[in-house]
């Protein structure tokens, strides 16, 4: 086991302030002394929610990647023209690294079972993984927990590439949603009868709406193959005896990540005073494509801002509320400190919109004809001849940029994910 000099170094000084003051300390005292040191070394002192960026440097049009629009060019908004935090990881050499951004540390490897890869042995169901964290020990810390999705989805990178669709067996050259030079990745295992994008991770974060997707009892899972927030069933799908199984990076520190702290400025903004945003109070009512949002956005002048812009999907995760749904609150998956438009639903129910951010799906061919949106309402799908909440609200999916929702009346997708491509907007603005 590797020596923890600093550490060793700390408690023998303690030792002998202890030993020259003529005190008495017992075995415990100087056990739970240890266990301290133990949970706060090697964590950075970070305060609020701040908002890791995408890493999407590429620019891209309606279809493929273009060169980096200037202010007043087509297309100019996206991700690649705005900076944000950039990812700041460090490696502790014990099997853990540390996000300097977020202030947590995280599990360094998906191989949970240590064999030196990365496989379908690796995963285990929601159950194992939430009884699992308790007994994990790793960098001599016991304080691990599966994380939140909003922790969680703090890692995940636009910068990947998503292989739906992809008839190949080798990885080789397809980019996952994660940073794979400090972080362990496996796609889906292929040998074992999976899908190449059956690479979704566990978090503690339930839908808590109607869906009857796979029995109901949904959590939002991260999925680094192919960039999604989709809700999983957490029991067995009809007819199977066990679970669905998940991988997972068990995480520690900074138990305030994810927590949103909104205040109303009377001016039709909210500041979010953990995150560092201020948003638009209203959304617009009615959607638009993705390149008209863009446009809608860098032309806003409201509230005497004029730096409005569309956020990135990561900013725009950050403000969904997974304490709501429309099947269990009556209402969008978000602080009702912000007004939500409703729209009645391809099913016929009233619900609420996507919002598109400023973030392209790409694909594993390079193509960007799809750009991510986050589901304040259902997110419905066309599943065994009829709509339903196949992942529930607060889940993150893409649509085309353009064309008509005509083209597909059953959905797309495995789970015939609805397809609007009109989307709603809700702009944001960094508070300097």
């Amino acid at each position: 086991m590797k020596t923890n000099w600093k550490k060793l170094a700390r408690s023998m000084m303690v030792l002998s302030i202890l030993i020259s003051n003529m005190s008495l300390c017992s075995c415990e005292d100087v056990e739970n002394d240890d266990q301290q040191n133990n949970t706060e070394e090697n964590l950075p002192d970070i305060s609020g929610y701040p908002i890791v960026s995408t890493n999407q440097t590429k620019a891209y049009n309606n279809e493929s990647e273009i060169s980096k629009p200037a202010e007043g060019e087509a297309f100019y908004g996206q991700d690649a023209n705005y900076g944000g935090n950039a990812t700041n990881y460090v490696d502790n050499g014990d099997g853990t690294i540390t996000d300097m951004v977020t202030g947590l540390m995280w599990q360094q490897s998906a191989d949970i079972n240590g064999d030196g890869k990365i496989d379908a042995d690796d995963k285990l169901t929601y159950e194992q993984a939430i009884a699992g964290a308790s007994g994990f020990d790793l960098g001599n810390y016991n304080d691990w927990r599966v994380p939140s999705i909003k922790e969680l989805y703090s890692l995940i990178l636009f910068s990947g590439m998503d292989p739906s669709g992809y008839m190949g067996t080798s990885t080789e050259g397809i980019e996952p949603f994660i940073d794979t030079d400090y972080f362990g990745f496996g796609f889906g295992d292929v040998t074992a009868g999976e899908r190449m994008i059956d690479a979704q991770f566990v978090t503690t974060t339930l839908d808590v709406g109607d869906s009857e997707f796979g029995g109901g009892n949904l959590m939002f899972g991260v999925n680094f193959a192919d960039g999604r927030i989709k809700g999983y069933p957490t029991g067995p799908m009809p007819g199977q005896t066990e679970g669905k199984k998940f991988y997972v990076y068990y995480v520690r520190g900074n138990t305030d990540y994810g927590t949103n702290n909104f205040a109303d400025n009377s001016n039709g903004t909210i500041s979010d005073n953990a995150t560092g945003l201020m948003w638009m109070q209203n959304d617009t009512e009615d959607g638009m494509n993705w390149e008209d949002a863009l446009v809608y956005a860098e032309n806003m002048d409201f509230a005497g801002y004029s730096d409005w812009r569309l956020p990135s999907v990561k900013e725009l995760e950050s403000i969904v509320d997974y304490s709501r749904a429309p099947g269990a609150t009556n209402s969008a998956a978000i602080d009702p400190i912000f007004n939500c438009t409703s729209i009645i639903n391809e099913g016929g129910q009233t619900d609420y919109a996507y919002y598109w951010s400023g973030t392209t799906h790409a694909n594993h061919m390079g193509f960007g004809s799809g750009a991510c949106y986050v589901s304040f309402g259902r997110a419905l799908g066309y599943f065994n001849g009829s709509w339903m909440d196949v992942h529930g609200a607060g889940a993150q999916r893409s649509d085309p940029k353009t064309g008509s929702a005509d083209d597909y009346p059953t959905g797309h997708g495995p789970q015939g994910d609805a397809i609007r491509v009109l989307n709603k907007v809700r702009l944001v603005r960094t508070i300097n």
